[in-house]
């Protein structure tokens, strides 16, 4: 059964979201392959601190996004993420904790976010896959929506830097490769993903350079 939204993220989407819009402004590509009656994991590239904002001001739903887990070391920055329903993630430790988490939201038909490369990117190129998207796909059987930021005439988007916010189409667990969950397979499948979001790069920056 699907949750409802937390009470202070519905706050921002109803109050907060038509005052912060004109501050981090987007354009939205391929909005039809938002699914709309399942559950999901929402896999994007992550270039600013704003990219949560963006995403969670297109999907109707409540993103619940993983987030690294020294965000959470002030207590009121602390608070307020557990209030938007964002889930600490130990980076590079195999968080079981932060799995399950992710495993019971997507069980209750919830969405949850991931940015693939596990930081921002300082460069503004694509980074190295994490396979804790593919990993959590594979266990409870749920598809993966990949999704491209791409920041506009500017390589590296700051703050409130206007953006291009593809979606790709639904990839389905079993079109992952992982059969016997080997390491390996999840490496390729984390590959096949980040694949995906670079087709969308590369079509959206064609695109602006005409």
């Amino acid at each position: 059964m699907k949750r409802k939204k937390t009470p202070l993220y519905a706050f921002g989407k109803v109050v907060a979201q038509p005052v912060v819009w004109p501050f981090i402004p987007y354009t939205v590509k391929n909005w039809e392959n938002i699914p709309q009656d399942r559950n999901f994991i929402l896999c994007a590239n992550h270039l600013a601190i704003s990219d949560p904002l963006r995403l969670a001001s297109i999907e109707k739903r409540q993103i619940f996004f993983l987030s690294k887990a020294e965000l959470f070391q002030n207590k009121p920055l602390a608070w307020l993420l557990r209030s938007l329903g964002c889930i600490p993630v130990q980076r590079g430790r195999g968080d079981v904790g932060a799995i399950d988490h992710a495993g019971e939201v997507l069980r209750r038909g919830d969405i949850v976010g991931i940015f693939i490369e596990g930081t921002r990117s300082r460069s503004g190129e694509l980074g190295q896959p994490k396979a804790g998207a593919v990993m959590l796909a594979h266990q409870h059987q749920v598809p993966i929506l990949p999704v491209c930021i791409t920041p506009v005439g500017s390589k590296l988007p700051k703050l409130f830097h206007r953006v291009v916010i593809s979606y790709g189409k639904l990839i389905e667990p079993q079109e992952l490769g992982i059969h016997e969950g080997k390491g390996a397979e999840y490496r390729n499948a984390s590959r096949l993903v980040m694949g995906e979001i670079s087709k969308l790069r590369e079509r959206d920056l064609k695109e602006m350079n005409g």
